[in-house]
């Protein structure tokens, strides 16, 4: 009986093609399929984590350090990361910063590190460690600040204006009343958009 698709090796002591027993190639497709599945997502994981991190860890570091000073958060280094990571109306994201938060000084920041009322994604990508206060909860800001920028490329990508942001709030973010109109006011005055306007 000839077989379908036969695969052959060249043996070089005899100087032939051997034909493949296809039980050894079914059995090592099978360990390098098995090998991928647990291999290759764990350092696709560490990767992604370390290119993430890189501008704000030393490079022997691996462990995530939230007492050191470059963690500590403060307005101006939220900023810095709004812009390095080219956050859409950045403006407005700060605004939503500021009210979530109570200017930063409410406990689902402090204790749940969220600077956006983030809720636990179930679908998209996320960097939750889980919920607390029915908020999600990170490891320190820097995560709250890349979830917001997951949540932003998965739903609001195809938002150009910034009406069109403003819409979205308010019809899919917002679970308070005037929420818009809260973040127009702490935008004029605090003059958010000239913030980023020579960055």
């Amino acid at each position: 009986m000839k077989r379908l698709f036969p695969f052959y090796y060249f043996d070089e002591e005899t100087l032939e093609f051997k034909r493949v027993n296809l039980r050894t190639l079914i059995l090592l497709f099978g360990i390098s399929l098995f090998a991928s599945i647990l291999i290759v997502p764990s350092i696709y994981k560490s990767s992604v984590i370390k290119i993430m991190y890189a501008d704000f860890y030393e490079p022997e570091s691996v462990v995530l350090n939230v007492s050191e000073s470059k963690n500590e958060f403060s307005e101006e280094k939220l900023i810095g990361v709004l812009t390095d990571l080219n956050i859409k109306f950045p403006h407005i994201v700060l605004a939503q910063s500021k009210l979530e938060t109570g200017q930063f000084k409410s406990n689902i920041f402090k204790e749940n590190h969220n600077l956006f009322g983030m809720k636990e994604a179930k679908i998209r990508v996320n960097l939750a460690k889980g919920t607390q206060y029915g908020h999600a909860f990170y490891n320190n800001w820097i995560e709250s600040v890349y979830d917001y920028a997951f949540y932003q490329s998965t739903y609001l990508s195809r938002i150009k204006t910034e009406e069109q942001y403003f819409e979205y709030l308010d019809q899919s973010y917002a679970e308070a009343e005037n929420y818009v109109e809260a973040l127009k006011v702490i935008i004029e005055r605090e003059n958010l958009k000239d913030v980023f306007a020579n960055r």
